[in-house]
């Protein structure tokens, strides 16, 4: 592909069926052992930065939970996306945050703190140099299981500034339930916000 072109459905469909079909490396869980493939279901949404409204599109997602939100951010202090957590967990939805501590003690408390402030349960990552994970895992137990993932960090800078992406897959409990267990190793190894 010639310097400048953006790939084609084709072509991002071709190379996605590549990796799956061995292209590349598979990593290893924490067992050693490869990964099971999954089987690919519900659907897929893609944003980037500049450009979507990558912060618009996981607000509005959040704003479809009706039983879990669970949150792993490296850097969290978008103000919308504090809202609609809020939101979320007025509408009786269980709402839980893991955080960097370190990114934490840099900046995002006042975001932290509206969200204790509201009943939401907020722990910080230590035990790790960088918590890098970005991934939000919607009701993860019924068939409008939702994940978003990425590399885009819950901040004004991610939406504004930089280049960024964001990936939301849609009806998929078998990858939902994955991360939401990832999600809960996380949560019991991580302190409680102060």
């Amino acid at each position: 592909m010639r310097a400048g072109m953006r790939p084609t459905g084709r072509a991002i469909l071709l190379s996605l069926a590549l990796l799956s079909a061995g292209g590349a490396a598979q990593a290893f869980d924490a067992s050693g052992e490869q990964p099971k493939p999954m089987a690919a279901q519900g659907s897929l949404q893609v944003a980037f930065t500049p450009g979507d409204d990558i912060e618009g599109l996981i607000a509005e997602t959040l704003g479809q939970a009706r039983k879990q939100v669970l949150v792993q951010a490296y850097i969290f202090t978008s103000k919308p996306l504090t809202a609609a957590l809020i939101a979320a967990r007025k509408r009786g939805v269980d709402v839980r945050v893991l955080v960097d501590a370190g990114q934490l003690n840099k900046s995002g408390r006042d975001r932290i703190a509206e969200l204790q402030h509201a009943g939401i349960q907020v722990r910080q990552e230590t035990r790790y140099k960088s918590a890098h994970n970005k991934v939000i895992v919607i009701d993860a137990d019924n068939a409008e299981a939702t994940v978003i993932t990425g590399s885009y960090n819950f901040t004004w800078t991610a939406q504004n500034k930089n280049a960024e992406n964001i990936l939301v897959a849609r009806k998929n409990p078998p990858l939902a339930v994955k991360y939401a267990a990832n999600w809960m190793r996380h949560f019991q190894d991580a302190e409680a916000y102060q």
